[in-house]
């Protein structure tokens, strides 16, 4: 999941491992409003809600407002891969499981949403059952079925020249998936056979081969029911009907959307959601340092997730209360640059291992804030996510980067200097700061690139994600942020290197890395029961990626966030990139 979170997505996405205790030890306090439970906290401080809830309360009321410096890819919940819109979706978008709002590794504990309970597998692990709870209804009343969830993955999955933004892991994985061409071609009003619905509360996944992982696949909001009456494609953003606990009063494209409590939502159907705001606003296209201010002043939460700018990280942390006000964590993320191996000659290995060895990532780190955004990285998976073993293939002293070794690769590739373009987001100052980090280390191996800007919104479908696009603009350095799409090994690795998750528009595998091996040793990886010999196959995996250079590990990101303290229930999770848990957050009394 892009982090995006994202992903979402899928940092967005999607995000995932045990929060660390990060060296902000400075102690403040912060007075629940109403109820403290169990697992709540009086007592806030640095890394308060990384360990608990904070401002614990059940009440009802008010307004909670939320504000992103771009657009989000999509609010439809099954054309989004943005961890933040994975978070905030399940307000209005029920899927089959999801995961227990919790504070740090408590938050990766998968439980049942829509579904009444967990998976019961088959056949090896190649056939999936759920069984919906009872009682389920839209917002205009009409009942949730199973072929509502059925229609939602065929639409989000197999239509993907109308919806491309989200993962394709059930195209992947359904028997018969490469054949069909999704709802809106289809014809017969059939769909998929491999999805069975055999009445209106049971639905039955049948997969080409046994996948063990599988009720993880199935939180992301890409099965949240869609009724196939109300679907307009890629239009359904404007009207999306809602099977949360809140349903949406109105929708401004690229500026606004406000949500408002779902009457038809029924709390005896959930024991997750507790529907405590009357309203909830998100909005768009506001200026980073805006919603610095706005956080610290208690008046919205950073939708992203992507914390305190570099430029107001001084003001915080240099003072006590604002910096006791303060989370910082880890959340299964790595920030790197992919190297395009299809724009040349980075089709060559020796050129990428020029651009390896060539870059100073203590210059990037800096400019991405310095340690507190955090640790140099040098693997593919981050060490929170199982599968990690520390390795540097490409070390060099210091970690500022060896021109001299850089050179000698190049001079081995044929080349004596190369020039290049590099893409970055345009709305993400650090990622522009880092990108031109890069730049200048590279300059001084020979390596000539020039930025490209493009903003987060369109990132993947029009500019980064679009291959044809980068090799005809000659992107041969495109920098990113990856979350794991669920809490293992192939969560974080299969869209990122897998072959198969190519796709001409939404492309996340960046590098258009299609490596045999590392595809057989993926699909051997999730049909492996045991723990400890699927992490070994994801540990193999990281090797194998990291010898053939296809990218390059900047940093194993860390996120400095601001807790507004005007809100309730606030706990860091790291089901979504340590963002806070949107599910509950409610507003505090004057």
């Amino acid at each position: 999941m892009e982090g995006k979170a994202p992903i979402m997505r899928r940092s967005a996405l999607a995000a995932i491992a045990a929060i660390g205790s990060a060296s902000l030890l400075v102690a403040g306090c912060s007075k629940a409003d109403d109820n403290t439970n169990d697992n709540g906290t009086n007592s806030a401080g640095a890394n308060a809600a990384t360990k608990g809830v904070v401002n614990a309360s059940d009440k009802k009321g008010g307004t909670v407002t939320y504000e992103l410096s771009d657009v989000p890819d999509s609010f439809d919940p099954g054309n989004t891969y943005y961890a933040y819109m994975y978070n905030l979706s399940r307000l209005y978008a029920r899927p089959l499981m999801t995961f227990q709002p919790g504070p740090g590794s408590k938050g990766n504990t998968l439980v049942p949403d829509l579904a009444a309970s967990k998976g019961v597998s088959s056949d090896g692990g190649k056939t999936w059952t759920y069984k919906l709870r009872s009682g389920l209804k839209y917002e205009d009343g009409t009942p949730i079925t199973s072929k509502d969830v059925k229609y939602a993955v065929e639409r989000s999955n197999f239509a993907r020249d109308v919806l491309s933004l989200g993962p394709n892991y059930f195209q992947q994985l359904m028997a018969g998936g490469d054949k069909y061409k999704g709802p809106y071609k289809d014809k017969s009003g059939k769909g998929l056979s491999s999805i069975e619905t055999p009445d209106d509360t049971t639905v039955v996944f049948h997969l080409k081969q046994a996948f063990q992982e599988f009720d993880y696949l199935v939180a992301a909001p890409q099965t949240a029911p869609v009724p196939q009456s109300k679907d307009k494609g890629v239009d359904y953003v404007k009207h999306i009907v809602s099977s949360g606990s809140y349903k949406f009063q109105s929708y401004d494209e690229g500026k606004q959307a406000v949500l408002v409590r779902n009457t038809n939502w029924d709390p005896k159907t959930d024991p997750l959601r507790k529907q405590l705001p009357d309203k909830i606003v998100v909005n768009l296209k506001v200026n980073p340092e805006t919603i610095d201010q706005d956080v610290l002043a208690g008046k919205a939460i950073d939708l992203a997730g992507t914390g305190v700018q570099a430029s107001t990280q001084a003001k915080v942390l240099t003072d006590t209360a604002k910096k006791a006000n303060t989370d910082n964590t880890y959340g299964g993320r790595l920030v790197y640059m992919a190297i395009n191996t299809k724009v040349k000659p980075f089709d060559k290995v020796e050129c990428r291992k020029a651009v390896q060895y060539a870059i100073d990532k203590v210059s990037v780190q800096t400019a991405e804030g310095g340690p507190i955004r955090g640790d140099i990285a040098s693997t593919v998976l981050p060490p929170d996510v199982t599968g990690y073993a520390k390795s540097d293939v490409y070390a060099t002293s210091g970690n500022k980067g060896d021109a001299a070794k850089a050179k000698e690769q190049l001079k081995a590739c044929g080349k004596s200097s190369i020039s290049t373009n590099i893409s970055a987001r345009s709305d993400r100052p650090q990622e522009i700061d880092a990108a031109t980090a890069i730049i200048n280390s590279l300059k001084a191996a020979g390596i000539n690139a020039t930025l490209k800007q493009y903003p987060s919104g369109k990132y993947f479908t029009d500019y980064a994600g679009v291959p044809k696009f980068t090799e005809k603009q000659n992107i041969g350095l495109i920098m990113m942020q990856w979350g794991a799409d669920w809490p293992s090994g192939y969560g974080f690795l299969q869209q990122i290197l897998n072959g198969k998750a190519i796709s001409q528009s939404g492309n996340t595998n960046l590098s258009q890395y299609d490596n045999k091996d590392v595809n057989k040793l993926l699909g051997q990886a999730i049909a492996t029961q045991g723990d400890s010999a699927r992490n070994s196959l994801y540990t193999q995996i990281d090797k194998k990626t990291m010898d053939d250079a296809v990218l390059v590990p900047l940093t194993y990101f860390k996120v400095l966030l601001a807790r507004p303290t005007t809100y309730t229930n606030l706990v860091s999770t790291a089901a979504f990139s340590g963002q806070y848990d949107y599910l509950n957050i409610g507003v505090a009394s004057k």
